[in-house]
C-alpha cells in the first residue's frame, strides 16, 4: 500500500523532500538566482551524506547538459554570421502586435518541431527571435518562453520529435518486442499543439513577463552620429524605411538621407531606399551596434575595409580623446587612424552635440568620444596611452560576417538532419557542428567561449543531482505509486494517475528519469486492470514530453532561461495552467485515439 512506502522512507528521503520543497519556495518567492539555489541544495545533500560526490557532480558529465553547452556555440556561429537575420527574414515577418508576433513565431516553430528534434530547432530560432524582438521593440521575455513551449508542444506528433519518445519506444521494444509507429500519437498531439499555442497567445498579457533592459534615468551623453551606405545589390534596395525596420531603432533614429547630392530630412516611413544612399543615424552606442548589424548597410567610411585585421577578429571600441593628445586639432582624416592606430573612426560623440560634418572632416577636441572599429587587442594596447583618457571595448560588437551566413545555416541544417534521422546522437551532431563553425571561422574561439551560459549549465547540472537524490531515496517511487494507487480499479482514473505521476516527476526530476520510473508502473497497471497497455504507454510518453511549469522540465526551457532574463516564478505562472490544459486535452484524447481494450 502507498502509505507503507512512505512509512518505510528513511531520514535521507525526508531531508530530500524538505530540500526540494525549500528550493521550490525560494525560487518561487524570492529573486535568488536559480543556479545559486540549486547548487546550495545539492551542497546540503552532499554534506548530509544523501549524495556522494560522484552523484552530486554527475550532471556535469550528463550528455543532455553537455549538448546544451555545445549548442550555445552553434547559436553563436549563427549570430556572428547573420544567419539569424536570414532566418528571421524567412520565417518571421513584421508583426502588428505582440499577439500577432506570438502567432507568427509559434505556429511555424510548432510545425517544424513536429518533424525534427526540438532542441536544435530552438537553437536555430533563439538568435533569430532575439534579433526580431529588438527590431520590433518587443520585450524578449514575451517571446522566449513561447519559443520553447512551441517546440515542446508538438513533441509527440512524430516519434522523432523528442528524446523522450525515443526512450519510451526503446523500453517498449525491450518489454513487448515492438515499438511505436512514426505517427502513433499524432492525433493526440495535434489538438494539444493547437490548444497550447492559442492559450499562450490569448493569455500572454497576464501570464508572460514584460521586461525591458534597464535604461539610464538621465540618458546617455555619448550620442553618436554615424553614416552608413545602402549596398547597391543589397536586400534593402527598393524597401521603404518602415519595411527595412529603420524606424524602430532602440535608442537611436534615422536623421537624414543624402542622395545624389540632395539632403532628405524628416524622412517619411514610406520613403524607398536606393543603392548608394548615405544614411545618417543618431543614437547611443547600443544603437550604433544595431545599425552595424543591419544586413544591406555598410559604414560610409572606406577605411574599415583597409584595416589589416580580418573583420571576424575586430570589434567596436570607445576611446575618449585626452586634452593634451596629439589628435586634438586634427581632422579625423588627417589623424591617419588606420596607419597609426590600426583602427577606423566610425562616429564621434561630443557632449550630446550633433556634429553636422562628414566623419573625415570632423576636427577632434579633447573629451570627444570616438567609436572605433579595430582589432580586439586595441583596448589592451592603448589602455595606458596618453592619447586617450579611457579606452573600452563595446561588448558583443564584432562585425557580422554576412558572407558566411549561408554556410552557418548549412551547418545548422546538417546538424538537425544528422540528429533527427539518428545518424548521430544529438551530442555528436552538435559537437560536429560547433567544430565546423570554428574551423570555417563562422565564430571565433573567444566568441564561442563567451557564448556559453554557464549559469544555466550549472543550474541544470545541479537540478540533475537533485533529481538523482529524489530517485535514489525512494521518494519518486513512493510518489508514483501513491498517485496510481488512488485510482484503484478505474481505468480512466488510472490513466490520470499515470499521467500526473509522469508529469510531476518530469517537472522536479527530469523527463528521462520520469518515464524510466513510470513506464514499468504503467505496464503493471494495465496488467492489473486486464487492459491493453498502449493507452498507459501513451500517457507516459505525452506527459514526459510536456512539462511546462518549471525550467527544469525540459532542456529547451533552460536554453531560453538566460536569454529571456527569466525568474523561476515566471515559468510557474504560465506553466502550471499550461500543464493543466495540455494534460486535460491528453486525458480526453488518449481513450478516443487509443481505446481501452481487454488484454
Amino acid at each position: 500500500m502507498p502509505w507503507e512506502l512512505w512509512a518505510a522512507l528513511g531520514w535521507q528521503a525526508w531531508l530530500t523532500i524538505g530540500v526540494v520543497v525549500a528550493v521550490l519556495l525560494v525560487l518561487s518567492l524570492t529573486r535568488l538566482s536559480t543556479d545559486v539555489a540549486l547548487v546550495g541544495a545539492v551542497a546540503l545533500l552532499l554534506v548530509a551524506g544523501v549524495l556522494v560526490p560522484k552523484e552530486a557532480l554527475a550532471g556535469l558529465s550528463n550528455e543532455s547538459i553537455i549538448t546544451i553547452a555545445v549548442l550555445y556555440v552553434v547559436v553563436a556561429g549563427l549570430e556572428a554570421t547573420g544567419g539569424n537575420v536570414l532566418i528571421t527574414e524567412k520565417f518571421l515577418s513584421r508583426p502588428t502586435s505582440i499577439a500577432g508576433a506570438l502567432c507568427k513565431m509559434m505556429f511555424p516553430v510548432t510545425f517544424i518541431s513536429a518533424f525534427m528534434n526540438n532542441t536544435p530547432v530552438v537553437a536555430m530560432f533563439m538568435p533569430a527571435v532575439n534579433e526580431w524582438a529588438k527590431k520590433n521593440r518587443i520585450p524578449v521575455s514575451m517571446l522566449m518562453i513561447p519559443l520553447s513551449y512551441a517546440a515542446v508542444l508538438s513533441g509527440t506528433v512524430t516519434i522523432i520529435s523528442t528524446a523522450t519518445n525515443l526512450l519510451v519506444d526503446g523500453m517498449l521494444r525491450q518489454a513487448k518486442g515492438h515499438g511505436m509507429g512514426m505517427f502513433e500519437l499524432t492525433w493526440i498531439s495535434v489538438p494539444i499543439s493547437i490548444g497550447g499555442v492559442l492559450f499562450v497567445v490569448l493569455t500572454h498579457r497576464w501570464l508572460l513577463p514584460s521586461r525591458r533592459p534597464d535604461e539610464s534615468q538621465f540618458g546617455d551623453p555619448r550620442e553618436y552620429t554615424i553614416e552608413m551606405t545602402v549596398e547597391s545589390s543589397g536586400p534593402l534596395v527598393g524597401k521603404t524605411i518602415e519595411q527595412a525596420g529603420l524606424r524602430q531603432l532602440a535608442h537611436g533614429y534615422l536623421a537624414e538621407i543624402e542622395r545624389d547630392g540632395d539632403l532628405l530630412v524628416a524622412v517619411a516611413p514610406n520613403e524607398k531606399l536606393r543603392g548608394g544612399d548615405r544614411l545618417v543615424f543618431v543614437g547611443v552606442v547600443d544603437a550604433m551596434v544595431d545599425v552595424q548589424r543591419i544586413r544591406g548597410l555598410k559604414p560610409a567610411t572606406d577605411q574599415i575595409f583597409k584595416l589589416d585585421a580580418p573583420r571576424s577578429r575586430r570589434c567596436l571600441i570607445e576611446a575618449v580623446v585626452a586634452g593634451d593628445s596629439p589628435l586634438v586639432g586634427l581632422s579625423v582624416r588627417a589623424a591617419r587612424f588606420r596607419s597609426i592606430y590600426g583602427a577606423a573612426v566610425l562616429a564621434v560623440a561630443r557632449r550630446g552635440e550633433r556634429i553636422d560634418r562628414k566623419i573625415g572632416d570632423i576636427v577632434l577636441r579633447g573629451g570627444d568620444t570616438l567609436l572605433l572599429e579595430g582589432h580586439a587587442s586595441f583596448a589592451q594596447q592603448h589602455r595606458n596611452s596618453h592619447h586617450f583618457y579611457l579606452v573600452s571595448r563595446v561588448e558583443d560588437s564584432a562585425p557580422v560576417q554576412y558572407e558566411r551566413a549561408y554556410l552557418a545555416i548549412a551547418i545548422l541544417v546538417g546538424m538537425i538532419l544528422l540528429a533527427s534521422f539518428e545518424w548521430l546522437s544529438m551530442l555528436k551532431a552538435a559537437m560536429l557542428a560547433s567544430g565546423v563553425m570554428l574551423a570555417t571561422r563562422c565564430v571565433t574561439s573567444a566568441a564561442a567561449r563567451r557564448s556559453v551560459e554557464w549559469k544555466v549549465i550549472i543550474a541544470v547540472a545541479a537540478a540533475f543531482a537533485l533529481g538523482s537524490a529524489v530517485e535514489k531515496t525512494g521518494v519518486a517511487r513512493a510518489l508514483a505509486n501513491t498517485l496510481t494507487a488512488v485510482a484503484r480499479d478505474n481505468a480512466w482514473l488510472s490513466l490520470v494517475g499515470i499521467y500526473a505521476s509522469t508529469l510531476i516527476l518530469t517537472e522536479i526530476v527530469s523527463h528521462s528519469a520520469a518515464v524510466s520510473l513510470i513506464f514499468p508502473i504503467a505496464l503493471q497497471t494495465a496488467t492489473n486492470l486486464e487492459l491493453g497497455y498502449m493507452p498507459f504507454v501513451a500517457a507516459v510518453t505525452v506527459a514526459g514530453s510536456l512539462g511546462f511549469a518549471t525550467p527544469l522540465g525540459y532542456q529547451t526551457h533552460m536554453m531560453v532561461y538566460g536569454p529571456g532574463g527569466y525568474r523561476f516564478a515566471d515559468f510557474l505562472r504560465i506553466g502550471v495552467p499550461m500543464d493543466f490544459l495540455c494534460g486535460s486535452i491528453a486525458i480526453f484524447m488518449i481513450p478516443i485515439c487509443i481505446p481501452f481494450t481487454p488484454a
